[in-house]
């Protein structure tokens, strides 16, 4: 599972660690997250992240 960069406020989301906050489970991928899913520190939405190597 690869990991997500927010181009807004640079969080990445990575899937091993899940979003507990929103309840999210670890080892979910990105690609399985709600649509209404946002970013937990800017609020931005899913389109706004990219696919991260970091």
């Amino acid at each position: 599972m690869k990991k997500y960069k927010c181009k807004m406020c640079e969080y990445v989301y990575d899937p091993k660690k899940g979003h507990t906050g929103a309840g999210i489970k670890s080892d979910t991928d990105f690609n399985d997250l709600p649509d209404n899913w946002r970013c937990p520190v800017c609020g931005a939405p899913k389109h706004a992240f990219d696919e991260t190597d970091k």
